[in-house]
């Protein structure tokens, strides 16, 4: 796709006018549509009426800065791209951009020759994303367990649960740290339930402000508030018959969640501004990321409603437990990417791929998805190396690992597996392969209780 071809609209975020006024010239000079806005507050008002491909945004800013601007923007906006200017660039601002979902973080002055190549490359994934959305719905493309990738003890307990109870209408609460794929779960149990040729309805209940996040759920009356200018169906009436995804529950203000709590009850709920009963055939799928059973103690969530949710609770464990999957993640990453730009799938390094499996992953698959889909876009040796990881350092290279490298990663390994099993040292050595006398004896080589 050459760069003639694209037309992309830019939204430019910046409180330096100047600086503001330069950057919407010469991007318009590039055939780009622009909108301006000073601060955060400015920018979320113009993105109520202009859907902006790209945001070009500050770092600092007066009311807040670019980089949970990227955060908010993943998930209200996801298939919009984020690109992030600074003064002041350092190593650490620059990895959280990236584990926030930026599409780069460059330096102002030192990198203002990369910003229109940068913004090409930006227009060109957010084409192929359109695209890509457009067949999805067109082939009605739908999740399932076989779209879960791994091999690892943990994931495989949760798919087997998951599995067991997605035919039957029980209430699932699906709890784990964000971005490991609790969406993705909730479509899979959707799409092998009894309600699969019905809608499934997701709603992020942290993207949407209190005060909007009722009348989104059960739907208002004409005239209820300003603006209501005729009756409007509710996410529980637009998911009859199939499953409402409930995500970041834990989000939910106390009064919406005894609405919810009579609704999971009775089916029964009313619209905003109405005073009619209605009755909704609705199967809910809740997540989070919070531990609720501290929200319970704090009073910020309702007991009943928990154990309302949480008939079924399957846990979803982090990237840092299932490191043993991070491979074929990467490879089936590494092919999507590269089909969507219609380019060769790089090769994957064994630097790479190393460097891959040391990171923390506080982001999980999603930031491994992003990490990926970054490096496939820009790579231009048709080998993926850690040298261009945004986190790598030199001190990750794969040097010959020393017998204690090798003893930490047996150790880990061993506690992950006693997690897994509950403490079980007899189960435990089977999924080990070891006999359980040499179990013991690693037991105590490593002083592990």
């Amino acid at each position: 796709m050459c760069s003639s071809d694209l037309t992309a609209s830019i939204l430019i975020v910046d409180d330096e006018e100047k600086l503001r006024n330069l950057l919407t010239r010469i991007i318009r000079l590039e055939g780009f549509i622009t909108e301006e806005a000073a601060d955060l507050q400015s920018a979320r008002k113009k993105l109520e009426n202009f859907q902006p491909d790209i945001i070009l945004c500050d770092v600092k800013l007066p009311d807040g800065t670019g980089i949970e601007f990227v955060e908010e923007i993943r998930k209200t906006l996801p298939f919009v791209e984020v690109i992030l200017l600074t003064a002041y660039g350092n190593i650490p601002d620059g990895v959280q951009a990236i584990k926030n979902g930026a599409f780069d973080y460059i330096t102002k002055g030192d990198d203002n020759n990369k910003i229109i190549p940068l913004l090409y490359r930006a227009a060109e994934k957010r084409a192929l994303s359109k695209r890509v959305q457009q067949l999805e719905k067109q082939l009605g493309i739908q999740q399932s367990f076989e779209k879960i990738l791994g091999n690892s003890p943990s994931i495989k307990q949760a798919i087997f649960l998951a599995r067991k109870v997605a035919p039957s209408d029980v209430t699932i609460l699906l709890t784990g740290e964000t971005g490991t794929g609790k969406e993705v779960f909730a479509q899979a149990i959707h799409g092998e339930s009894l309600r699969k040729n019905k809608n499934f309805i997701a709603v992020n209940c942290a993207a949407i402000s209190k005060e909007l996040l009722e009348s989104e759920l059960f739907g208002y009356k004409a005239g209820a508030f300003t603006g209501a200018n005729k009756d409007h169906k509710g996410l529980f009436e637009e998911a009859h018959g199939g499953t409402l995804f409930l995500d970041e529950i834990g989000e939910m203000p106390l009064a919406l969640q005894a609405k919810l709590l009579r609704i999971l009850e009775n089916g029964e709920y009313i619209r905003v501004g109405d005073t009619k009963t209605r009755k909704a055939d609705v199967r809910i799928i809740a997540a989070t990321h919070r531990d609720l059973q501290e929200d319970i103690k704090a009073n910020l969530f309702r007991e009943d409603l928990f154990y309302r949710i949480a008939a079924i609770n399957i846990h979803l464990p982090s990237l840092r437990e299932r490191v043993e999957d991070i491979e074929i993640m990467t490879k089936h990453f590494i092919q999507l990417f590269a089909a969507k730009i219609n380019r060769p799938a790089p090769t994957l390094s064994k630097d790479f791929l190393f460097a891959l499996q040391k990171h923390e992953w506080r982001g999980n698959i999603r930031e491994l998805k992003n990490i990926i889909e970054r490096s496939v876009l820009l790579n231009d040796t048709g080998t993926l190396e850690a040298s261009s990881l945004p986190f790598y350092h030199a001190t990750n290279e794969p040097a010959t690992l020393s017998a204690f490298d090798l003893a930490s990663a047996e150790k880990l390994h061993i506690q992950k597996v006693l997690n897994y099993t509950k403490g079980n040292k007899t189960e435990a050595a089977k999924l080990l392969n070891i006999a359980l006398t040499t179990l013991y004896r690693k037991l105590e080589e490593y002083k592990i209780r």
